[in-house]
């Protein structure tokens, strides 16, 4: 069962504007990666659904939350249907996320009050996931569509809800660009968790890094 309520969720992740996203294989190592986010100021963090067996990996991912106890919101990414969904909130996900939108897993995610975070790349997709009781889209992908389409969506739906991700840089420019455009949050991967420190065990860098992303999206987020 999850460990915080789906309206916890959505306000925590409108407070924080940020959500790290990562997959690891080695579960000792995904467990540095989460700490180090955490440590940063993270709060609400996605582990992807990548490898073989990776959600236990996220179960054991959620053990240690538990063991040690933090205040860290994790879901599962890159879910594209219900049997997998089902399996990751039995894990207890804090929330879903896909790279599309799943009216099976929406409805899945409704009955057990769990917030379901599709991704979108037109209006209407974005208006049919509305319509099944989502509160927050992702734009993806976000390099393909870029800051201009969360202007275009406001447009007519000032009330719709955006994350990003994808075309989502770790430096200012990028956060001050797409949060004057409107998203409530950005996601970032690669560009963020990156391959070099974690090989490295240069954990401090990823902690460094998302303390200065925090600061400059509590700077421009209010512009």
């Amino acid at each position: 069962m999850a460990r915080y309520r789906r309206l916890e969720l959505l306000n925590g992740i409108k407070k924080s504007g940020l959500i790290p996203i990562f997959y690891h294989e080695e579960v000792t190592v995904a467990q540095q990666i989460l700490d180090a986010c955490a440590r940063g100021g993270a709060k609400v963090i996605e582990f992807t659904n990548r490898g073989d067996r990776a959600w236990q990996s996220f179960t054991l991912l959620q053990e240690h939350l538990r063991n040690n106890p933090t205040s860290v919101m994790l879901g599962a990414g890159s879910i594209v249907d219900a049997p997998t969904a089902a399996l990751y909130v039995n894990s207890g996900a804090d929330f879903i996320v896909g790279p599309l939108f799943n009216r099976d897993i929406a409805e899945l995610c409704n009955r057990r009050k769990v917030a379901y975070i599709p991704g979108c790349a037109t209006l209407t997709e974005i208006s049919n996931a509305e319509a099944a009781g989502v509160e927050l889209v992702k734009i993806f992908p976000g390099d393909v569509l870029g800051p201009n389409f969360i202007k275009a969506v406001h447009g007519p739906q000032p009330w719709t809800n955006m994350i990003v991700t994808g075309g989502v840089l770790a430096d200012e420019v990028s956060i001050k660009e797409w949060f004057e455009a409107g998203v409530t949050a950005v996601g970032l991967g690669s560009k963020l968790i990156r391959t070099e420190w974690v090989a490295e065990k240069q954990y401090h860098k990823i902690t460094e890094t998302i303390a200065l992303i925090l600061e400059w999206i509590e700077q421009h987020k209010s512009q």
